[in-house]
């Protein structure tokens, strides 16, 4: 494609287009309602709205100005954030939200080449306590903090 000059800023912005339709048509099944009495569908319009400009503005500056290309994808990383959060998402009824949290924050840490155990160890520690805190003690979601073992 010989037309755009920066292909970071045109995908980002195709993609924010795509989000945007994409939003209109799952809230246009909602009722919109009026500006004082927004409905189900008011937000999810207006973010849509927002986002196709937003795009449109990105991929315009994409083909009008020089940018960055397209780095190669690294496969790696991907995968273990994804298996982090697959085994968070196995694991978390049995050895809780804390331990959980730990071992989520620690398994997507080790994707970065600048891994350092200890680090994401004490990030996982704090990174856990925040989320029991705002999940299960501030919303109220109904998951164990600790394993069941501990709690005899």
């Amino acid at each position: 494609m010989q037309f755009i000059k920066g292909p970071k800023d045109f995908w980002a912005g195709v993609l924010f287009v795509a989000l945007g339709i994409f939003a209109i048509t799952v809230g246009s099944n909602y009722s919109l309602g009026t500006a004082a009495r927004m409905g189900p569908g008011y937000f999810p319009r207006i973010l849509g709205i927002l986002l196709i400009l937003l795009g449109t503005i990105i991929a315009l500056q994409g083909v009008r100005v020089p940018g960055e290309s397209i780095p190669r994808w690294h496969w790696r990383p991907t995968l273990v954030v994804l298996g982090s959060v697959v085994i968070f998402g196995l694991v978390v009824d049995k050895l809780g939200m804390a331990l959980g949290t730990v071992l989520l924050i620690v398994g997507s840490s080790a994707a970065s080449h600048e891994f350092r155990p200890k680090e994401a160890v004490i990030a996982g520690i704090l990174l856990s306590a925040l989320a029991c805190g705002v999940f299960i003690v501030g919303l109220g979601v109904q998951l164990p903090i600790w394993p069941a073992f501990l709690n005899r």
